[in-house]
Protein backbone atom coordinates (compact mmCIF):
# COMPACT_ATOMS: atom_id res chain seq x y z
CA UNK A 1 0.00 0.00 0.00
CA UNK A 2 3.10 1.99 0.69
CA UNK A 3 4.53 1.84 -2.41
CA UNK A 4 3.02 3.71 -4.99
CA UNK A 5 3.40 6.73 -2.19
CA UNK A 6 7.27 5.86 -2.31
CA UNK A 7 7.49 5.43 -5.61
CA UNK A 8 5.80 8.99 -6.09
CA UNK A 9 8.18 10.66 -3.79
CA UNK A 10 11.42 9.40 -4.77
CA UNK A 11 10.46 10.38 -8.56
CA UNK A 12 9.72 13.74 -7.12
CA UNK A 13 13.26 13.62 -5.61
CA UNK A 14 14.50 12.59 -9.17
CA UNK A 15 12.82 15.17 -10.93
CA UNK A 16 14.61 17.65 -13.41
CA UNK A 17 12.91 20.20 -10.87
CA UNK A 18 14.22 19.07 -7.79
CA UNK A 19 17.64 18.74 -8.83
CA UNK A 20 17.55 22.15 -10.91
CA UNK A 21 16.17 24.12 -7.34
CA UNK A 22 18.75 22.28 -5.71
CA UNK A 23 21.90 22.65 -7.60
CA UNK A 24 20.70 26.52 -7.54
CA UNK A 25 20.87 27.02 -4.04
CA UNK A 26 24.33 24.89 -3.29
CA UNK A 27 26.00 27.10 -6.43
CA UNK A 28 24.32 29.84 -4.65
CA UNK A 29 26.04 28.86 -1.40
CA UNK A 30 29.23 28.21 -3.02
CA UNK A 31 29.46 32.22 -4.48
CA UNK A 32 28.42 33.16 -0.67
CA UNK A 33 31.46 31.44 0.81
CA UNK A 34 33.25 33.18 -1.92
CA UNK A 35 32.32 36.21 -1.09
CA UNK A 36 33.28 35.57 2.78
CA UNK A 37 29.48 35.27 3.31
CA UNK A 38 27.84 32.52 5.34
CA UNK A 39 25.28 30.87 3.61
CA UNK A 40 23.45 29.34 6.26
CA UNK A 41 22.64 32.62 7.87
CA UNK A 42 21.84 34.45 4.34
CA UNK A 43 19.72 31.57 3.58
CA UNK A 44 18.31 31.33 6.67
CA UNK A 45 17.78 35.68 6.54
CA UNK A 46 15.73 34.92 2.99
CA UNK A 47 13.18 32.29 5.32
CA UNK A 48 12.87 34.35 8.09
CA UNK A 49 12.55 37.67 5.84
CA UNK A 50 9.64 36.32 3.05
CA UNK A 51 8.19 33.74 5.91
CA UNK A 52 8.06 35.54 9.42
CA UNK A 53 5.95 37.77 10.93
CA UNK A 54 7.59 40.51 9.76
CA UNK A 55 7.75 39.38 5.97
CA UNK A 56 5.00 37.31 5.73
CA UNK A 57 2.48 39.89 4.41
CA UNK A 58 4.70 41.27 1.69
CA UNK A 59 5.66 37.94 0.32
CA UNK A 60 1.68 37.20 -0.37
CA UNK A 61 1.32 40.65 -1.82
CA UNK A 62 4.17 40.18 -3.85
CA UNK A 63 2.99 36.28 -5.05
CA UNK A 64 -0.01 37.66 -5.52
CA UNK A 65 1.39 39.42 -8.77
CA UNK A 66 4.04 36.94 -9.25
CA UNK A 67 1.43 33.95 -9.69
CA UNK A 68 -1.21 36.45 -11.43
CA UNK A 69 1.90 36.81 -14.11
CA UNK A 70 2.83 33.04 -14.00
CA UNK A 71 -0.47 31.72 -14.58
CA UNK A 72 -1.32 34.35 -17.75
CA UNK A 73 1.97 32.88 -19.82
CA UNK A 74 1.60 29.15 -18.28
CA UNK A 75 -1.50 29.17 -19.99
CA UNK A 76 -0.45 29.70 -23.49
CA UNK A 77 2.89 27.85 -22.92
CA UNK A 78 0.95 24.81 -21.95
CA UNK A 79 0.00 25.13 -25.65
CA UNK A 80 3.61 25.47 -26.47
CA UNK A 81 2.96 29.55 -27.37
CA UNK A 82 4.84 31.84 -25.54
CA UNK A 83 3.59 35.64 -24.35
CA UNK A 84 6.49 37.76 -24.10
CA UNK A 85 4.00 40.75 -23.98
CA UNK A 86 2.82 40.51 -20.57
CA UNK A 87 4.34 43.78 -19.55
CA UNK A 88 1.83 45.46 -21.75
CA UNK A 89 -1.10 43.86 -21.55
CA UNK A 90 -0.53 44.27 -17.51
CA UNK A 91 -0.08 48.10 -18.31
CA UNK A 92 -2.87 48.56 -20.24
CA UNK A 93 -4.92 46.11 -17.71
CA UNK A 94 -3.70 49.18 -14.82
CA UNK A 95 -4.22 52.07 -16.90
CA UNK A 96 -7.94 51.46 -17.71
CA UNK A 97 -8.71 50.18 -14.20
CA UNK A 98 -7.68 53.98 -12.87
CA UNK A 99 -9.23 55.86 -14.99
CA UNK A 100 -12.70 53.75 -14.68
CA UNK A 101 -11.86 54.09 -10.99
CA UNK A 102 -11.43 57.87 -11.50
CA UNK A 103 -14.30 58.81 -13.68
CA UNK A 104 -16.98 56.09 -13.09
CA UNK A 105 -20.47 57.80 -11.41
CA UNK A 106 -21.11 54.06 -9.71
CA UNK A 107 -21.03 53.56 -6.41
CA UNK A 108 -17.57 52.37 -4.75
CA UNK A 109 -18.46 48.83 -4.79
CA UNK A 110 -19.74 48.80 -8.46
CA UNK A 111 -16.96 50.86 -9.50
CA UNK A 112 -14.00 48.54 -8.25
CA UNK A 113 -15.78 45.78 -10.22
CA UNK A 114 -16.16 47.76 -13.10
CA UNK A 115 -12.65 48.67 -12.43
CA UNK A 116 -11.46 45.11 -12.77
CA UNK A 117 -13.48 44.26 -15.60
CA UNK A 118 -12.09 47.23 -17.52
CA UNK A 119 -8.55 45.93 -17.42
CA UNK A 120 -9.23 42.24 -18.17
CA UNK A 121 -11.19 43.46 -21.01
CA UNK A 122 -8.11 45.50 -21.75
CA UNK A 123 -5.73 43.15 -21.37
CA UNK A 124 -7.77 40.29 -23.22
CA UNK A 125 -8.07 43.01 -26.40
CA UNK A 126 -4.37 43.52 -26.48
CA UNK A 127 -3.08 39.83 -26.11
CA UNK A 128 -5.83 38.97 -28.90
CA UNK A 129 -3.99 41.58 -31.55
CA UNK A 130 -0.81 39.68 -30.95
CA UNK A 131 -2.70 36.69 -32.18
CA UNK A 132 -4.04 38.11 -34.92
CA UNK A 133 -0.69 39.33 -36.00
CA UNK A 134 0.44 35.71 -36.33
CA UNK A 135 -3.09 34.22 -37.54
CA UNK A 136 -3.47 36.96 -40.44
CA UNK A 137 0.26 38.05 -41.21
CA UNK A 138 2.29 35.23 -40.24
CA UNK A 139 4.14 37.27 -37.51
CA UNK A 140 5.43 34.74 -35.22
CA UNK A 141 3.80 34.99 -31.96
CA UNK A 142 6.71 35.53 -29.79
CA UNK A 143 7.48 38.52 -32.06
CA UNK A 144 4.55 40.40 -32.14
CA UNK A 145 3.65 39.90 -28.38
CA UNK A 146 6.92 41.28 -27.49
CA UNK A 147 7.06 44.26 -29.88
CA UNK A 148 3.38 45.18 -28.89
CA UNK A 149 3.99 45.62 -25.16
CA UNK A 150 6.72 48.55 -25.90
CA UNK A 151 3.67 51.01 -27.51
CA UNK A 152 1.27 49.76 -24.89
CA UNK A 153 4.00 51.08 -21.98
CA UNK A 154 4.58 53.82 -23.80
CA UNK A 155 0.96 54.74 -23.94
CA UNK A 156 0.28 54.23 -20.96
CA UNK A 157 3.07 56.41 -19.70
CA UNK A 158 2.02 59.37 -21.84
CA UNK A 159 -1.73 59.56 -20.47
CA UNK A 160 0.07 59.27 -16.96
CA UNK A 161 2.68 62.04 -17.76
CA UNK A 162 0.28 64.64 -19.21
CA UNK A 163 -3.97 64.58 -19.46
CA UNK A 164 -4.12 62.09 -16.65
CA UNK A 165 -1.43 63.27 -14.07
CA UNK A 166 -1.85 64.72 -10.87
CA UNK A 167 -1.80 68.48 -10.67
CA UNK A 168 0.96 69.47 -8.36
CA UNK A 169 2.80 66.55 -7.90
CA UNK A 170 6.52 66.05 -9.20
CA UNK A 171 5.84 62.04 -10.22
CA UNK A 172 4.46 60.99 -12.98
CA UNK A 173 0.91 59.39 -11.41
CA UNK A 174 -2.60 59.42 -11.71
CA UNK A 175 -4.76 61.38 -8.64
CA UNK A 176 -6.06 58.49 -6.17
CA UNK A 177 -8.94 56.99 -6.47
CA UNK A 178 -11.84 58.07 -4.44
CA UNK A 179 -12.39 56.71 -0.92
CA UNK A 180 -13.99 52.86 -1.27
CA UNK A 181 -12.59 52.46 -4.44
CA UNK A 182 -10.40 49.37 -3.74
CA UNK A 183 -10.00 46.02 -2.76
CA UNK A 184 -10.80 44.61 0.48
CA UNK A 185 -7.29 44.51 2.53
CA UNK A 186 -7.45 41.42 5.28
CA UNK A 187 -6.84 42.99 8.76
CA UNK A 188 -3.79 46.00 8.41
CA UNK A 189 -1.49 43.66 6.08
CA UNK A 190 -0.84 45.07 2.25
CA UNK A 191 -2.88 41.94 1.08
CA UNK A 192 -5.77 42.47 -0.20
CA UNK A 193 -8.62 40.34 -1.93
CA UNK A 194 -6.72 39.92 -5.28
CA UNK A 195 -4.80 37.24 -3.80
CA UNK A 196 -8.18 35.74 -3.84
CA UNK A 197 -8.97 36.22 -7.09
CA UNK A 198 -5.58 35.22 -8.56
CA UNK A 199 -6.02 31.54 -6.45
CA UNK A 200 -9.64 31.69 -8.20
CA UNK A 201 -7.86 31.65 -11.44
CA UNK A 202 -5.20 28.84 -10.41
CA UNK A 203 -8.02 26.74 -9.32
CA UNK A 204 -10.12 27.23 -12.67
CA UNK A 205 -6.59 26.56 -14.81
CA UNK A 206 -6.01 23.98 -12.59
CA UNK A 207 -10.03 22.55 -13.79
CA UNK A 208 -10.06 23.06 -17.12
CA UNK A 209 -6.58 21.63 -17.36
CA UNK A 210 -7.18 18.62 -15.47
CA UNK A 211 -10.93 17.96 -16.40
CA UNK A 212 -11.90 19.50 -19.55
CA UNK A 213 -12.28 18.85 -23.32
CA UNK A 214 -10.16 21.93 -24.05
CA UNK A 215 -7.45 21.35 -21.24
CA UNK A 216 -7.05 17.75 -23.31
CA UNK A 217 -6.92 19.72 -26.16
CA UNK A 218 -4.08 22.32 -24.73
CA UNK A 219 -2.11 19.60 -23.93
CA UNK A 220 -2.19 17.75 -26.98
CA UNK A 221 -1.09 20.95 -28.84
CA UNK A 222 1.88 21.56 -26.53
CA UNK A 223 3.07 17.71 -26.58
CA UNK A 224 2.56 17.47 -30.50
CA UNK A 225 1.17 19.83 -32.55
CA UNK A 226 1.26 18.20 -35.70
CA UNK A 227 -1.10 15.39 -34.20
CA UNK A 228 -3.47 17.63 -32.43
CA UNK A 229 -4.20 19.45 -35.52
CA UNK A 230 -4.51 15.97 -37.40
CA UNK A 231 -6.90 15.40 -34.34
CA UNK A 232 -9.07 18.55 -35.54
CA UNK A 233 -8.00 20.78 -33.23
CA UNK A 234 -8.10 23.74 -34.81
CA UNK A 235 -4.73 26.21 -33.96
CA UNK A 236 -5.45 29.55 -35.62
CA UNK A 237 -8.87 29.82 -33.15
CA UNK A 238 -7.11 28.01 -30.41
CA UNK A 239 -3.91 30.79 -30.26
CA UNK A 240 -6.65 33.57 -30.13
CA UNK A 241 -8.63 32.08 -27.34
CA UNK A 242 -5.46 31.25 -25.19
CA UNK A 243 -4.19 34.52 -26.09
CA UNK A 244 -7.39 36.55 -24.95
CA UNK A 245 -7.35 33.87 -21.82
CA UNK A 246 -3.35 35.18 -21.19
CA UNK A 247 -4.02 39.18 -21.46
CA UNK A 248 -7.12 39.01 -19.70
CA UNK A 249 -5.35 37.49 -16.41
CA UNK A 250 -2.30 39.79 -16.95
CA UNK A 251 -4.68 42.89 -16.91
CA UNK A 252 -6.59 41.62 -13.93
CA UNK A 253 -2.90 41.45 -12.03
CA UNK A 254 -2.67 45.14 -13.31
CA UNK A 255 -5.97 46.12 -12.35
CA UNK A 256 -5.45 45.06 -8.65
CA UNK A 257 -2.07 46.82 -8.39
CA UNK A 258 -3.90 50.33 -8.63
CA UNK A 259 -6.55 49.06 -6.96
CA UNK A 260 -4.33 47.94 -4.01
CA UNK A 261 -1.53 50.37 -2.15
CA UNK A 262 -0.96 52.94 -3.27
CA UNK A 263 -4.11 53.45 -5.14
CA UNK A 264 -3.22 55.22 -7.96
CA UNK A 265 -1.55 54.37 -11.29
CA UNK A 266 1.84 55.09 -10.98
CA UNK A 267 4.39 54.88 -13.95
CA UNK A 268 6.92 51.96 -13.95
CA UNK A 269 5.29 50.62 -10.40
CA UNK A 270 3.93 47.28 -12.17
CA UNK A 271 6.96 46.45 -14.42
CA UNK A 272 9.79 48.00 -12.37
CA UNK A 273 9.71 44.44 -10.32
CA UNK A 274 9.49 42.40 -13.21
CA UNK A 275 6.77 40.15 -12.55
CA UNK A 276 6.42 39.34 -15.99
CA UNK A 277 10.22 37.69 -16.14
CA UNK A 278 9.68 35.94 -12.61
CA UNK A 279 5.87 34.86 -13.80
CA UNK A 280 8.01 33.30 -17.24
CA UNK A 281 10.41 31.84 -14.98
CA UNK A 282 7.62 30.40 -12.77
CA UNK A 283 5.73 28.79 -15.18
CA UNK A 284 9.11 27.40 -17.13
CA UNK A 285 10.47 25.65 -13.67
CA UNK A 286 6.70 24.18 -13.08
CA UNK A 287 6.21 23.23 -16.99
CA UNK A 288 3.16 25.38 -17.08
CA UNK A 289 1.84 22.84 -15.05
CA UNK A 290 -1.33 24.57 -12.42
CA UNK A 291 0.02 23.54 -9.21
CA UNK A 292 3.27 23.33 -10.19
CA UNK A 293 3.09 27.54 -11.28
CA UNK A 294 1.49 27.85 -7.89
CA UNK A 295 4.50 26.54 -5.73
CA UNK A 296 6.90 27.98 -8.28
CA UNK A 297 5.21 31.35 -8.11
CA UNK A 298 5.39 30.77 -4.14
CA UNK A 299 9.05 29.82 -4.46
CA UNK A 300 10.28 33.07 -6.55
CA UNK A 301 8.38 35.13 -3.73
CA UNK A 302 10.05 33.97 -1.32
CA UNK A 303 13.12 34.85 -2.86
CA UNK A 304 12.30 38.03 -4.35
CA UNK A 305 10.59 39.32 -0.73
CA UNK A 306 13.94 37.55 1.27
CA UNK A 307 16.45 39.06 -0.73
CA UNK A 308 15.69 42.30 1.19
CA UNK A 309 16.23 40.57 4.30
CA UNK A 310 19.20 38.84 3.02
CA UNK A 311 20.56 42.26 2.03
CA UNK A 312 20.03 43.65 5.59
CA UNK A 313 20.89 41.49 7.70
CA UNK A 314 23.92 40.14 6.08
CA UNK A 315 25.02 42.87 3.47
CA UNK A 316 25.01 40.47 0.80
CA UNK A 317 23.23 41.85 -2.54
CA UNK A 318 19.85 41.06 -2.94
CA UNK A 319 20.39 40.41 -6.59
CA UNK A 320 21.94 37.25 -5.63
CA UNK A 321 18.57 35.34 -5.69
CA UNK A 322 18.03 36.92 -9.27
CA UNK A 323 21.27 34.89 -9.76
CA UNK A 324 19.68 32.08 -8.51
CA UNK A 325 16.90 32.44 -10.50
CA UNK A 326 19.07 31.84 -13.61
CA UNK A 327 20.66 29.09 -12.19
CA UNK A 328 17.98 27.41 -11.46
CA UNK A 329 16.23 27.36 -15.25
CA UNK A 330 20.02 26.71 -17.06
CA UNK A 331 20.21 23.88 -15.04
CA UNK A 332 16.52 22.53 -15.56
CA UNK A 333 17.61 23.32 -19.42
CA UNK A 334 20.74 21.15 -19.50
CA UNK A 335 18.88 18.08 -17.60
CA UNK A 336 16.00 18.12 -19.28
CA UNK A 337 18.05 18.05 -23.38
CA UNK A 338 20.52 15.41 -21.91
CA UNK A 339 18.02 12.49 -21.66
CA UNK A 340 16.72 13.75 -25.39
CA UNK A 341 20.40 13.24 -26.69
CA UNK A 342 21.12 9.61 -24.16
CA UNK A 343 18.56 8.52 -26.06
CA UNK A 344 19.48 9.86 -29.69
CA UNK A 345 22.47 8.89 -29.32
CA UNK A 346 21.64 5.34 -28.23
CA UNK A 347 18.59 5.29 -31.38
CA UNK A 348 21.44 5.75 -33.66
CA UNK A 349 23.07 2.42 -33.94
CA UNK A 350 19.89 0.71 -33.90
CA UNK A 351 18.76 2.66 -36.80
CA UNK A 352 22.30 2.16 -38.41
CA UNK A 353 21.93 -1.69 -37.63
CA UNK A 354 18.30 -1.54 -39.43
CA UNK A 355 19.61 -0.11 -42.59
CA UNK A 356 22.94 -1.91 -43.07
Amino acid sequence: MARPSTDRIAGALRSPVTFSVLAGLVIGALFLVGTGADPFAAYGAVVTGSLGADGIGATLSTGTSVLGMALALAIPLRAGLINLGGDGQMVLGGIAAAVTGLYSPLPAPLTVVLALLAGITAGAAYAALAALCENRFGVPLLVSSLLLSYPATSFASYLVRYPLKEPGSSLPQTRRLPDGVALPAFGTSTVTFGLVLVVLAAAAYWFADRRTAIGYEIRMTGLNPRFAAYAGVERKGLTLRLMATSGALAGLVGAIGVLSFPYRFLDGSLTAPGYTWTGLTAALLAAAAPLGTVLASFFFAVLQVGGLSMERTTEVPRELTQVLQAIVIVFLAARLSFPRRRRKTAQEPIAQGEFA
